[in-house]
């Protein structure tokens, strides 16, 4: 074995990938303060070609110096809007027949491994603040909860451990 050149990764260029077919698959970030979080977030948007990502509340915006530490340039391939209330997305995305799931543990959420994608549907999936999660209010507004199984002693992941898992099993889904 081998290890591959960067040469030899068939990047996409910036331009390719705007024009790209994106995954059916939008990233709500809800008060996040960690930049690095952000970013990381960004960088795996790009790598499954999600279709955009919601920036709200606290959470910051590119053009900043830490969050592209971690984004390596996603910030300029993956489309963004910074909106100071989840709530009034959330509802705007429903309203254009998608389907939005907060990523949270709540009674009644249904486990990322048990949840079913629909052929030809768009996701919006809502992420929340690093210490309290999602906010009830935007809980309630959703169609439903994705919560991730855990079998050891702490139960929460990073923001950005959660969104690399819940968006690499949703792409592995759309694509069957």
């Amino acid at each position: 074995m081998r290890k591959l050149e960067n040469s030899e990764l068939d990047r996409k260029s910036v331009e390719d990938f705007k024009e790209a077919a994106k995954t059916p698959i939008i990233i709500i970030l809800d008060d996040i303060r960690s930049l690095h979080n952000i970013g990381s977030v960004f960088r795996t948007a790009d790598a499954f070609l999600i279709e955009k990502i919601y920036l709200c509340g606290i959470t910051a915006t590119p053009p900043n110096k830490e969050i592209h530490k971690t984004a390596l340039g996603a910030t300029e391939t993956v489309a963004w809007e910074h909106r100071n209330n989840v709530l009034e997305v959330i509802e705007e995305l429903k309203k254009q027949d998608i389907e939005v799931h907060a990523i949270e543990q709540v009674e009644n959420s249904v486990f990322l491994n048990d949840f079913n994608v629909g052929k030809n549907k768009k996701y919006a999936l809502v992420f929340g603040n690093e210490v309290f999660g999602v906010n009830q209010e935007a809980i309630k507004q959703c169609h439903g909860t994705i919560e991730i199984p855990q079998l050891g002693t702490k139960h929460s992941l990073n923001i950005s451990v959660s969104t690399g898992i819940v968006v690499w099993d949703l792409f592995c889904k759309l694509q069957q």
